[in-house]
């Protein structure tokens, strides 16, 4: 998997955020777990915020849409907002195109704050990453909120799981 350009996208409307965090943990696990050399390049929608819904989409949006159907490797994170991702996010996402992932693994991570709100991860984000055309090999994570403080251990046996599945996505391209 020394090949594969690795993008965390970040749905959390507050800068430098636990989700931003814990995404950037998950990703250095996977990384990690999976041998890949490089960082993974962050797609912080905070950073963005209003400028998503502006038209034409201004340079810095357009920037992080092309950075992300350019990855191979796509680690979706939010932190769950009545039950689901963030209007953020889906925003962002609503500027692919359809089947604009098409070719590209993604692991969804969302932090959640109650135990309930653990199937939201696959009931919401994982159906959203597929329409989109993205190869979901794993169940995605719902990190709950109290682990924040502490993530590795739950990240590093995530990671240990998920990265056999990604080497084997049939949509992995590159991500071998």
């Amino acid at each position: 998997m020394t090949d594969v350009s690795f993008t965390v996208i970040v749905g959390n409307p507050r800068p430098a955020s636990r989700t931003a965090t814990a995404a950037a943990a998950a990703a250095r696990a996977v990384a990690e777990a999976a041998g890949l050399p490089d960082a993974p390049d962050v797609v912080d929608l905070s950073a963005l915020g209003p400028a998503l819904l502006d038209h034409p989409a201004p340079p810095a949006v357009t920037d992080a849409l092309d950075r992300v159907r350019a990855s191979d490797l796509l680690l979706v994170a939010s932190p769950t907002y009545k039950g689901t991702y963030t209007g953020l996010l889906k925003v962002f996402l609503d500027l692919l195109s359809h089947r604009a992932l098409a070719g590209k693994v993604a692991l969804p991570l969302l932090v959640v704050g109650a135990p309930q709100h653990a199937l939201a991860v696959e009931v919401h984000l994982r159906p959203l990453l597929v329409e989109l055309g993205a190869t979901v090999p794993t169940p995605g994570l719902a990190l709950p909120e109290e682990r924040l403080v502490a993530p590795d251990a739950v990240l590093a046996e995530w990671a240990g799981q998920v990265v056999p599945a990604v080497r084997g996505a049939p949509a992995a391209g590159t991500v071998r």
